[in-house]
């Protein structure tokens, strides 16, 4: 069987070979292995991945326990990518050669939700965790020694190749920059859709931002594209002050230097009473309810981004709810992604979003556990991985 190194018609239909970074045991380095990948199936995929990049889920996953359902060994992680197509299965709109995103977050386009303007949920593949993938639930990876090596969120973009089903593929312009294009296919995408159509920051709003990562600094990027009057970054990390500030951050609390004084009081005492718009982009639950205390009475608008892997219950004052604080939740940032997505990117080719400064480190596939230590060590926002350099 061939391994794979170009686009070619000559293996469509067929199995083919690639090197694939494989999570064999939590917290271990991903180890680079030939695999077996299948041809695409009806409604499916078959990419191949030019760059890839490191996002907090997929540690997330890679550190998780075994004993947790969500833990399945071996995986390939990743999920935020740019490709090429190399061949479609039967019933997929994209063709071969187009260049697409993968994305974690379902977008059929035929049902009542997909069709509605209310939500970015999709009610035919999004109402449950995604097992490898999404229709039959099993993977169309195997190893050397034909044992099954699964999926994460329906796409392991850390193989140079990979399948997805066609409600996970997003087209985009030829033009534009395939580094930047990994940063549409999760985390900034995230921030700026929850700016932009979940929150609808107006201009001279105050907001409020806990967590600085890739998602917080792109919430910050869309407030000041949006003409927020002031931005204020929370985060333990006091560096995170001077970073954030290209960003759009124009001023910081550290929750370890507030002394006895609540967070919320400290933001409340910046803004006058509250903060407009509040950005929780952690995914703690004490943390969501910190951001809520934030948030100005009568109209403040708390908006949920991080995703609570505790099963913590969230507890908020019935009364702040009476006087007109709203809390609600905001996954993929509220984005329909086969929409929205083009429309970020456009927006990027037209001066009217600005990505430059995400990208903190680049590395080949080979050095793809240098992205851990990144990230792990707070040395990067994102870490882009070319996959054929």
């Amino acid at each position: 069987m061939p391994i794979i190194t170009s686009i070619t018609r000559e293996y469509v239909g067929q199995p083919i070979r690639c090197k694939a970074a494989i999570c064999r045991s939590p917290g271990e380095p991903l180890v680079i292995e030939e695999i077996e990948l299948e041809p695409p199936k009806s409604w499916e995929v078959r990419i191949k991945i030019l760059y890839t990049s490191l996002c907090h889920s997929d540690v997330t996953f890679w550190k998780m326990h075994p004993s947790s359902p969500a833990a399945m060994f071996p995986r390939i992680l990743g999920h935020e990518a740019v490709g090429v197509v190399e061949s479609v299965g039967e019933h997929v709109e994209v063709k071969e050669g187009d260049l697409v995103v993968p994305v974690f977050q379902p977008n059929c386009g035929e049902c009542r939700d997909c069709e509605s303007p209310k939500s970015n949920n999709c009610s035919k593949f999004g109402t449950k965790r995604i097992v490898n993938m999404p229709r039959d639930g099993t993977s169309r990876f195997k190893d050397m020694n034909g044992e099954v090596v699964h999926n994460l969120f329906g796409i392991s973009s850390f193989s140079e190749y990979t399948v997805v089903d066609v409600t996970h593929v997003v087209k985009i312009n030829h033009d534009f920059p395939l580094d930047k294009a990994c940063l549409l296919s999760c985390g900034v995408s995230t921030g700026v859709g929850a700016v932009w159509k979940v929150a609808d920051v107006e201009k001279g709003s105050t907001v409020a931002v806990f967590g600085l990562g890739a998602v917080g600094l792109a919430v910050a990027v869309a407030a000041k594209q949006r003409g927020a009057s002031k931005i204020i970054g929370v985060d333990l990390n006091e560096d995170k002050f001077e970073i954030g500030k290209p960003f759009g951050i124009t001023d910081f609390v550290n929750p370890s230097s507030c002394k006895d004084k609540p967070v919320s009081e400290v933001i409340k005492d910046m803004t006058n009473g509250g903060a407009d718009y509040c950005f929780e982009c952690i995914g703690l639950a004490s943390l969501m309810t910190e951001a809520f205390n934030s948030s100005r009475e009568g109209w403040g608008k708390t908006v949920i981004i991080g995703v609570e892997m505790h099963g913590s219950p969230l507890t908020l004052s019935p009364y702040d709810i009476l006087k007109g604080k709203t809390i609600t939740g905001s996954l993929f940032g509220g984005l329909k992604p086969k929409s929205d997505i083009p429309l970020l990117a456009q927006k990027y080719l037209d001066n009217e979003l600005n990505l430059d400064g995400f990208i903190t480190q680049e590395v080949d596939f080979k050095d793809i556990n240098k992205a851990f230590d990144y990230l792990i060590q707070g040395k990067s926002i994102r870490c882009i991985i070319r996959m054929d350099h």
